[in-house]
């Protein structure tokens, strides 16, 4: 872990995926929270990411929006926060040669925490609204590419997600609702 000025930097149990805490400053107009620095951000990760468009999502409880990836040339990172409510938060390395292929974090981000995760390139993504609303941001670093856009199926049971919410109660889009298993996907990344 490192930790410099009012940002701390914490490995997850896929070291790739960062956990980023901030230092909240409270007083009596409010609170200020630095919720992002290039800098530390970059030394904290160990390379360079250049965000160039960020994504605003509000959904209600229950809505559960992934697991989604992109394709080369298009493959994302991205960097995730919630302004309003709760959501639990997950990531899914899809990189085969990588040790850890096939597992993932999942980690609860709320607008009192003011957390963020970093998810690299070579992981799918979803998110679940644990809160009646919720307000989800996220900076990327490749533009939206829609042919190159691909998704897995979330109840996939070789990938053992804890959505934290009944399957019964969740609401998907089509698209969502017909992804397919992970170990059926061919065009996964090396």
């Amino acid at each position: 872990m490192c930790g410099v000025n009012n940002l701390k930097f914490i490995p997850q149990s896929i070291p790739d995926i960062i956990l980023i805490k901030p230092n909240l400053n409270n007083d009596s107009r409010g609170y200020f929270v630095e919720t992002f620095r290039q800098d530390l951000f970059e030394d904290a990760i160990g390379y360079k990411v250049n965000f160039i468009q960020d994504n605003e999502s509000k959904s209600t409880r229950g809505v559960l929006r992934g697991l989604h990836y992109q394709l080369p040339p298009y493959t994302q990172a991205k960097l995730v926060r919630v302004i309003e409510g709760s959501v639990l938060d997950v990531a899914v390395d899809i990189r085969k040669s990588s040790p850890t292929f096939g597992q993932h974090v999942a980690v609860e981000l709320t607008s009192k925490n003011k957390d963020q995760l970093f998810v690299p390139r070579g992981f799918a993504h979803g998110f679940v609204l644990l809160s009646d609303k919720a307000i989800f941001a996220y900076k990327v670093d490749n533009y939206y590419a829609p042919k190159y856009d691909r998704g897995i199926a979330f109840d996939d049971k070789d990938l053992a997600i804890d959505w934290k919410i009944p399957a019964s109660h969740l609401k998907l889009s089509d698209r969502d609702k017909s992804n397919p298993l992970f170990f059926g996907i061919k065009d996964l990344f090396e």
